[in-house]
């Protein structure tokens, strides 16, 4: 029966009262079909168009595709062989993947519950029972009388989806597994993300303490060539100090740079599902990276359909929408129908004479009359459940564009922050050396080669984190626009479906 004609029944059922009921078995569902909201109205992520291309400059330039595909390896693009086996190792034995997919089983187990209401439930008793009833009276008193029922055969009871509750609750479990699938793609590509940037975070530290190394080598020096210069008459004392405080202080970068680098390496011990004491990461470097130049983009309107935390949000709200329409049905009489058949007698020897068969059927009819505003108030609390999922997965829809934004812009910055931390480590190098030179000749103080050092520490670090925070934000691009999870067979797969209200039904 179409949606309209289903309409005019439940509106002639109202005003009929059962009259129209027999008409109704298998008829229609009520509530309102699922309609997807649609995409997104925009063409691009920011206000302003962003360039197609950028760090041309430094000789690093990445290009933006749109449209191009996203591989479900992603990682596999920075070609880095130590980064490939981590990655593969999370996906293996990660525990917050793996209960995830415990639970993406759990759920088609509860729709596989479900979907047995379509069928009639058959269950097979036996009972024994024995009574005492009073017999009739005579000369000698009251004669007692005492006598033993046995019964065993199979009993069978069925409830017709009249008005589709069973449908949406079927509907409604298919949904919520869908988010569980959609949980799960989004865990994965969590995993993968953080993995990378782990990684990098540790190639990154990495190459800090090395700089910092390097600029405690350098004091270490300076130090050095200032005690000369003081044993020699050529030098003041607080020369020296000066030249020992400027050491001590490029030592005290290294034990946080240390810790970083610990919290980072046990991080991503934790990410492969293992203890830090017994596994440590590879000695990721920033050299073991290459930066993809050509990075995908995706439209707007295809951002929703495939980032898995939308489709998880979508799934929320097809849930609730079945929600309504079995709050609905709640409203309609319900109808059970059950019959028995089996052995009945007073005595186990009598139980399987043919004379002790029987069988019964029956039907039930339950309609609701007066349930205090309970029923129609549980409808609209449904409906407004709806609303408020309506409202998150639209807030979901706008968080990803703006990741997306971000990233975009992000990338654009780091592009521009490389060059200019390349071009300041050359001139500081430079001037380093120079000052250096400076000062064993006598020509300037202590205090401007301190100067000019701090500036080459600076820029030494500066350029490691600017390099590094490029290769996190790329990795963030590819985990904003979805990584490419549906290729891999994790979760659910992305597919057409409906998605909306009804608010008439």
């Amino acid at each position: 029966m179409n949606k309209a004609a289903c309409g005019s029944v439940r509106t002639a059922l109202r005003a009929l009262g059962l009259a129209g009921l027999p008409v109704l078995l298998g008829a229609c569902a009520v509530g309102p079909d699922f309609v997807r909201p649609p995409p997104p109205a925009v063409e691009r992520y920011t206000a302003t168009a962003t360039p197609a291309s950028f760090g041309a400059a430094s000789g690093t330039a990445q290009s933006l595709r749109m449209g191009a595909a996203i591989s479900a390896q992603w990682w596999e693009l920075f070609h880095s062989s130590k980064l490939d086996a981590v990655v593969n190792r999370a996906v293996a034995h990660n525990k917050t993947l793996a209960a995830a997919r415990a639970s993406l089983a759990q759920a088609q187990q509860a729709v596989a519950a479900a979907r047995a209401a379509y069928f009639p439930q058959l269950d097979f008793g036996a009972s024994a029972s024995r009574r005492r009833s009073s017999g009739q009276p005579t000369a000698g008193g009251t004669l007692a009388g005492i006598s033993s029922l046995y019964a065993l055969g199979p009993d069978v009871a069925y409830a017709p989806d009249v008005f589709g509750a069973t449908r949406r609750t079927v509907e409604q479990q298919q949904a919520l597994a869908q988010f569980q699938g959609y949980e799960l793609a989004a865990a994965y590509l969590a995993l993968t993300g953080n993995a990378v940037s782990q990684a990098v975070s540790i190639a990154s530290l990495r190459g800090q303490i090395a700089a910092a190394e390097d600029v405690v080598a350098n004091d270490e020096r300076n130090l050095a060539l200032v005690q000369q210069k003081y044993e020699a008459g050529k030098a003041a004392w607080l020369d020296v100090l000066t030249a020992r405080t400027q050491l001590a202080s490029d030592r005290a970068l290294l034990p946080a740079l240390r810790q970083q680098l610990s919290v980072a390496q046990h991080a991503l011990s934790i990410l492969v599902g293992s203890a830090p004491a017994g596994w440590a990461p590879p000695a990721f470097a920033l050299d073991d990276f290459t930066l993809p130049r050509e990075l995908p983009l995706t439209l707007p309107s295809e951002l929703v359909r495939q980032r898995p935390d939308i489709l998880a949000a979508e799934a929320q709200l097809h849930a609730s929408s079945a929600a309504i329409g079995i709050a609905t049905a709640q409203l309609y009489p319900n109808i059970t129908l059950s019959g028995s058949l089996g052995q009945q007698a007073l005595s186990t020897a009598a139980l399987f004479e043919p004379a002790s068969r029987y069988w019964s059927l029956s039907g039930q009819l339950l309609a609701p009359v007066f349930h205090g505003g309970a029923l129609r108030a549980q409808r609209r609390a449904a409906i407004e459940a709806y609303r408020a999922s309506l409202a998150s997965y639209e807030q979901t829809v706008l968080q990803g564009l703006q990741q997306v934004a971000d990233v975009l812009q992000a990338l654009q910055h780091d592009a521009q922050l490389v060059e200019a931390e390349r071009q300041i480590l050359e001139d500081a190098t430079a001037a380093v050396e120079l000052q250096r030179i400076s000062y064993a000749a006598g020509k300037t103080s202590v205090l401007t080669l301190i100067d000019a050092e701090r500036s080459y520490q600076q820029a030494r670090l500066g350029l490691v984190r600017a390099q590094a925070q490029r290769l996190q934000d790329t990795t963030q691009l590819f985990v904003a626009l979805g990584g490419g999870w549906w290729q891999a067979g994790i979760g659910g797969q992305p597919k057409a479906q409906q998605t909306g209200i009804d608010s008439g039904q």
